[in-house]
């Protein structure tokens, strides 16, 4: 596999690249601007394990296409990222081909920090009908991030999807392949007694199964074992919020157990 990474600037000017074969280093010298990407690009599909700052670790994901690309955060897109992501003058990108022994281990098929709202072409990939306020920190992508500490809310660590208070709210993660699964691990966020609680949710599959889950005010894993099934995503939905003053639940984090098929 052939690949390349790419640090381009708003204007498509390539301010430094990369490439090798089955692995690749980037050092970029320089600070990052406003409108910059971090591009990684492939010679094929396939599962690589990418690490596009040195602040975030390293995580095997599926590139459907042959592209991907992040756009640097500034601003507000900053909250959901460690604070010495993408900061200062010298930067260490990362990606190498997956191993076969890690894509055929039983893990978290949900995992991906690198994940984004735009993102269409690396998975698994997050994508919700609510967001609270529209803020990066409440975004659907939080929930597939790795980041499980939920005694507060806001900026890193402590983000979270939020429902903007909506009891019709759906996420949904995408794989982006045929996978198989058997286990869904929930996280709910637990700044109480700002925060809610939902005492059920339901996930319906690809597959055409539904699934509904009694849960418990906890910030501890709740998890819940499936028959083993081959899915492309699943959808998690009807959060039945309840009897609290706050009408503030949220998700913290969202697993999904199992292996690649093949």
């Amino acid at each position: 596999m052939e690949l390349r990474l790419k640090v381009i600037g708003a204007s498509g000017v390539v301010r430094a690249e990369a490439t090798n074969s089955d692995e690749a280093f980037l050092i970029f010298r320089g600070a990052y601007e406003d409108g910059d990407h971090v591009v990684v690009e492939a010679s094929e599909a396939g599962h690589v394990v990418l690490a596009l700052d040195d602040a975030m670790s390293p995580t095997l994901v599926y590139l459907k296409g042959t592209d991907y690309a992040l756009t640097v955060p500034f601003d507000i897109r900053r909250a959901p990222y460690s604070p010495r992501a993408f900061t200062g003058e010298l930067h260490r990108l990362h990606v190498r081909k997956a191993r076969l022994e890690e894509v055929g281990q039983r893990r978290n098929l949900a995992l991906n920090p690198w994940d984004d709202k735009g993102n269409r072409t690396l998975f698994p990939h997050a994508e919700a009908n609510v967001q609270t306020r529209g803020e990066t920190q409440f975004a659907a992508r939080n929930a597939i991030d790795g980041e499980k500490a939920n005694d507060d809310h806001g900026r890193w660590p402590y983000t979270s999807w939020g429902i903007n208070m909506d009891p019709a709210a759906e996420l949904t993660v995408e794989f982006g392949r045929p996978v198989t699964i058997d286990e869904i691990v929930l996280y709910l966020r637990a700044d109480f007694p700002h925060d809610a609680w939902w005492e059920n949710a339901s996930v319906t599959l690809s597959s055409g199964q539904v699934h509904s889950f009694a849960l418990v005010k906890t910030g501890n894993a709740q998890s819940f074992r499936i028959e083993e099934q081959k899915v492309e995503w699943v959808k998690l939905h009807s959060l039945i919020k309840a009897e609290d003053p706050s009408p503030f639940p949220a998700l913290t984090q969202i697993e999904v157990w199992g292996c690649d098929i093949g």
